[in-house]
């Protein structure tokens, strides 16, 4: 194929009535060609159809590479055939006579193929209103300990806006108190939300949607739709997927130092929104900040009460007065309540624990994790230990007095 300007050079010099010969000097082509495109009635342009492949040294070797290709799609991405390495074996191992770039060919065509039916997404409209959310995590200096935590995300794909809360852990009190935290914050409801099939707030199993009992009262109380993603789809709520990592680099890094969770959480919120004031979207061309206003219009309404993100189990006290949760968490009340049943609270970051008449008599900050863990308030044990002297030492009121007032304590006269 020559160039469009030589043809036209070539056609244009042949109706002026110059030789073949001399046409096909000047423009160092041959007679041949000159006639070609002399003669050509028509220069449209022609659709790029491949042409049908030509007998190659591969057509023998071809199934054996396809077979190896199709196996590694079972196996680690790091211990998959290189297109080298397959040249290896076909000349090692089966003695092929093939040039290495004929296989390089060949096994990025099969690639090709391979992919041809691979899943399809649809580009998606977000209507205003709805939201996408999802966890994160992020290290976290929390009261001097450094630790890794969840950050609950909740993006708004119409406007882009995305809003985040830390939490200590993704169950559905964590999920609800997060979707609350960020309701009163905007001021409104979300007309539907899509769920990542792995939270807190429920999943789907086939086509059965399993939906957690907190978060089914939760999603009743404020009135909005949810929807779950199939197992594995991500694309599905590609909003909040781009955002999860876009709020962890613009507003975690350098690692958080944080005392008070409540108070950076709220500041959190504003930190957020201020990420989206005159920031153009990305696709739309208007600033988020102001499509959120049509996001935010769309919102149902808030309920005149809020809703207690709390789920209530019975636990009896053992003999030092303690209740057991999820089996290896440990919670103090008082040994006065030793052998009775309790009414324990679990909310998103403290256990409230009550007696059978609704009294709360103890709180504590939730534990969280797989090791076991015992929460003991000092205070709980005074009562006893007064007509308990001899188990002074060993208490845990004395491990936790300061070290001057436990030298004094210890040196009174019993």
């Amino acid at each position: 194929m020559i160039s469009m300007d030589k043809i036209d050079s070539i056609r244009k010099r042949y109706r002026r009535g110059e030789s073949v010969a001399s046409i096909a000097r000047d423009l160092q082509v041959s007679r041949d060609t000159v006639y070609k495109y002399a003669r050509m009635e028509d220069l449209s342009p022609k659709m790029p159809v491949k042409k049908e492949k030509r007998p190659s040294k591969m057509d023998r070797w071809a199934p054996y590479v396809d077979q190896w290709l199709e196996d590694d799609m079972r196996e680690n991405r790091k211990q998959r055939h290189s297109a080298h390495r397959i040249w290896q074996r076909l000349t090692q191992e089966l003695g092929a006579d093939v040039a290495e770039s004929t296989v390089r060919r060949y096994v990025h065509l099969a690639k090709q193929r391979m992919h041809e039916g691979a899943e399809q997404y649809l580009d998606l409209e977000w209507p205003a209103g709805e939201a996408q959310v999802d966890f994160g995590f992020a290290d976290f200096v929390a009261r001097g300990t450094r630790m890794q935590l969840p950050y609950f995300v909740m993006s708004f794909p119409y406007s882009n806006v995305g809003l985040m809360q830390v939490m200590p852990g993704q169950n559905s009190e964590c999920v609800c108190q997060g979707m609350e935290n960020i309701f009163e914050f905007v001021g409104g409801v979300p007309t539907a939300v899509m769920f990542d099939n792995a939270t807190g707030a429920g999943r789907r199993i086939a086509d059965t949607i399993r939906l957690a009992t907190l978060f089914k009262a939760f999603s009743a109380h404020y009135g909005f739709e949810y929807r779950f993603c199939n197992p594995r789809a991500g694309h599905e709520k590609g909003s909040v997927e781009n955002k999860v990592g876009a709020l962890r680099r613009a507003l975690l890094v350098p690692v958080p130092r944080v005392w008070s969770m409540d108070g950076y959480n709220s500041r959190l919120l504003e930190r957020c929104m201020a990420l989206s004031k005159g920031k153009e979207h990305w696709r739309k061309g208007e600033g988020e900040d102001v499509l959120f206003h049509e996001d935010a219009y769309a919102f149902l309404a808030l309920p005149e009460h809020p809703f207690s993100c709390v789920t209530y189990r019975r636990a009896v006290a053992d003999k030092k007065g303690k209740v057991r949760v999820d089996g290896r968490h440990w919670y103090s009340t008082s040994p006065e309540y030793a052998g009775q049943e309790m009414i324990v609270g679990l909310h998103a970051a403290k256990v409230t624990i009550a007696d059978r008449d609704g009294t709360v008599v103890a709180e504590h900050d939730r534990a969280y994790g797989d090791a076991p863990t015992d929460t003991t308030d000092p205070a709980s044990q005074l009562p006893l230990l007064c007509n308990k002297l001899r188990g002074w030492h060993e208490s845990k009121v004395r491990a936790n007095l300061p070290d001057g007032l436990r030298g004094y304590m210890d040196g009174l006269d019993r």
